[in-house]
């Protein structure tokens, strides 16, 4: 068996698509921009390339960008007062604060201090407990890039079994409980799982986001079954870098029915996702439908 590719980068560019005509009828309809306010505290080069994606793509959709780029000596209270400000701001419906953080800031104090509604990372301890209860909240980015490609991969993911391995707060723990409102059986496993590899080929649906390189092998999967692969690992092979996921690819798509590569599976959707976020928090914030097939 070879695995079909689900392709994130293509399946990326119809969610920017489909934004920037939302964005379209919001401003034609309405008279309204969503705007996207992405706060960097520091200089990590990974970062600043992330920053920069997200301010192009963000004006690409026809949305104003607002970036606001802080000194790495930046201190908690002003940092948390330029929250306050954007919170306040109405040209602002979506609020990202870039992380890492510098070690003398506090994530989780940063992230609460974000208005929910406007927290288009889905990370503010709101919207995990809404989305831990079934009801309306922002979803972070990633697990939801990942669900809108299950769902256009297998139409309804209704009673399939799941497995997540990896539980993080940002990909392994949302992801799970999108699954499970999705109906799926869903099983969330880690690196300390016992038999893990057992437990895995049981799943229809594999979520592989551990943050190991090539952990997950074609010995784990189930023939048939669907694999997403959130990681990404740079190593060093042959004396060259190179980006693989936590999926060795080759043995795993000999033997699953679909897989997300590395790169170009679920990275490309996650900025497509923060877009799509925004203007659901715009269309929410002026209390208008909601974009169909950008929400979880």
């Amino acid at each position: 068996m070879t695995a079909s590719i689900i392709d994130g980068k293509a399946f990326a560019a119809t969610v920017r698509a489909q934004v920037t005509d939302h964005v379209t009828r919001l401003k034609e309809v309405h008279g309204i921009t969503p705007g996207l306010a992405v706060v960097l505290v520091g200089e990590d080069p990974a970062s600043e390339v992330y920053v920069r994606n997200k301010g192009k793509q963000t004006l690409e959709s026809g949305m104003a960008s607002f970036e606001h780029k802080l000194d790495a000596s930046t201190s908690e209270a002003d940092l948390l007062a330029l929250i306050g400000k954007l919170n306040a701001d109405p040209a602002v419906h979506g609020i990202l604060v870039q992380l890492p953080l510098p070690a003398h800031l506090d994530s989780d104090l940063v992230i609460n201090a974000i208005d929910p509604a406007k927290d288009v990372d889905g990370f503010h301890i709101s919207n995990v407990g809404l989305l831990g209860t079934g009801q309306k909240s922002m979803v972070p980015c990633t697990p939801l890039g990942c669900l809108m490609m299950l769902r256009d991969h297998h139409g309804s993911l209704s009673g399939l079994n799941a497995v997540v391995v990896g539980r993080s707060n940002i990909v392994g723990k949302p992801m799970a409980q999108l699954l499970l409102n999705d109906s799926c059986t869903v099983t969330i496993a880690h690196s300390r799982t016992k038999d893990l590899a057992s437990l895995c080929r049981s799943a229809d649906i594999l979520v592989a986001a551990v943050g190991r390189a090539e952990m997950i092998t074609g010995d784990f999967v189930k023939p048939g079954a669907t694999v997403i692969d959130v990681g990404i690992n740079r190593i060093e092979r042959d004396g060259k870098k190179k980006l693989v996921g936590d999926v060795e690819f080759q043995s795993a798509a000999a033997v699953a029915g679909a897989i997300t590569p590395v790169p170009g599976g679920v990275g490309p959707m996650t900025i497509a996702c923060l877009l799509a976020n925004t203007v659901t928090a715009c269309c929410r914030a002026n209390g208008l439908p909601e974009p169909e097939g950008l929400t979880a």
